[in-house]
């Protein structure tokens, strides 16, 4: 079996490393905020070129504490994109806020062109969702940004490392939410994500809101480090031994990143004459392949055959938000979001990831042609 993702092959590599820094962590007698945390912290930063960053439990979290940053109340209204992640719509409602959809483009991403339709005295913010690592159109988001001076929250899960006209998401908007779900670009071997910011003020108020809003940056405060609440916070920890594994996986997130375009292009060069609609990198942007994502209106059929043929696929995702039955009672207009619902029932995603052999990707081209020829 062919599958789909697995971090096997992944630990088996590096092992030694992966174990070693563990060990590293538990030895120095810190489980949470220690140095490898801080090490992190500092490295994610300068990678990415922000000014300020910190990390957080989970992807969600991220979000979450960017809404709560904001100040973001009951009935405050949240722009997103209706074919995201449930984690996007679960902050967003966590927050105290309603999420309000707008329908994707050719590319899975949120039509900008729509946003403005829906703008309203509520909203307060827009949260665009790089989806499967490539870039949203990032001019025209931060040009509505400012022009109804709504704040931008970049969902980054999904594209570490990838870029738009040369600088990377995550730095656009007023926050950068990454996750480092074993699956993503870079994966702990857990839960764990990141905020980027350029702003110091709203990086005190995540680093407070991160830990019960106990204050541990401003020097002026008489509270610092001291157990006090300066306000209402999450306990959104990311331990020593995720930091440690993450600190020694993002030396190499480079290579990863390589290493799936390199097998995306095989993809594409081997599928660009087949009935499939398949991704490609949008002007001005570098796709880094999370996902390698196609459309056929027979799906179901080439999924179920290509699984008997032992190669594993997933469909991310199967149902836009506005079908799910957590959602029913925001009561959406399916009208404005058919493109969502018609792309949700032909996509899928054929294996992708760093470990996956070029013999594997030239096997499932094969037998994806040999299937596409008979449905």
């Amino acid at each position: 079996m062919i599958k789909f993702w697995s971090y096997q092959r992944e630990y088996k590599k590096y092992k030694i490393n992966i174990i070693s820094s563990i060990k590293k962590s538990l030895s120095k007698g810190n489980i949470f905020f220690g140095n490898e945390l801080k090490t992190l912290e500092k490295s994610f930063v300068k990678k990415y070129k922000s000014k300020y960053g910190i990390a957080v439990g989970s992807g969600t979290d991220a979000l979450l504490i960017s809404l709560k940053a904001l100040d973001i109340k009951k009935n405050d209204e949240i722009i997103t994109a209706a074919n995201t992640a449930i984690p996007t719509i679960a902050a967003i409602i966590n927050s105290g806020a309603k999420p309000i959809l707008v329908d994707i483009d050719e590319d899975y991403l949120i039509d900008c062109n729509k946003i403005e339709k829906v703008i309203s005295p509520k909203t307060k913010a827009i949260i665009p969702v790089h989806l499967y690592g490539q870039a949203c159109n990032m001019d025209k988001l931060t040009k509505i940004g400012r022009k109804y001076k709504i704040e931008i929250i970049e969902d980054c899960a999904q594209a570490q490392g990838a870029k738009f006209k040369n600088k990377f998401v995550g730095t656009f908007g007023k926050f950068g939410c990454f996750s480092f779900y074993p699956t993503k670009i870079l994966g702990a071997y857990g839960d764990g994500g990141f905020i980027l910011t350029n702003d110091f003020n709203y990086y005190k108020k995540i680093k407070r809101i991160r830990f019960y809003g106990i204050e541990t940056v401003d020097k002026k405060n008489k509270f610092k480090d001291e157990y006090y609440s300066n306000e209402n916070g999450l306990n959104s920890r990311l331990d020593e031994i995720q930091a440690g594994i993450l600190n020694f996986k993002l030396k190499y997130v480079e290579k990863f990143i390589k290493r799936r375009i390199y097998l995306a292009k095989i993809y594409l060069k081997e599928l660009q004459n087949t009935s499939l609609k398949l991704p490609y990198n949008r002007k001005f942007s570098k796709h880094v392949y999370h996902l390698f994502t196609v459309y056929h209106p027979r799906k179901n059929q080439i999924v179920n055959k290509l699984y008997k043929k032992k190669i594993q696929t997933r469909v991310i995702y199967p149902y836009p938000i506005h079908k799910m039955k957590a959602y029913k009672k925001l009561k959406f207009d399916r009208k404005k979001l058919l493109k969502s619902e018609i792309k949700s029932k032909g996509i899928f995603s054929l294996p992708l990831y760093p470990e996956l052999k070029k013999s594997e990707v030239l096997k499932i081209c094969k037998i994806v042609k040999e299937i596409l020829e008979k449905v």
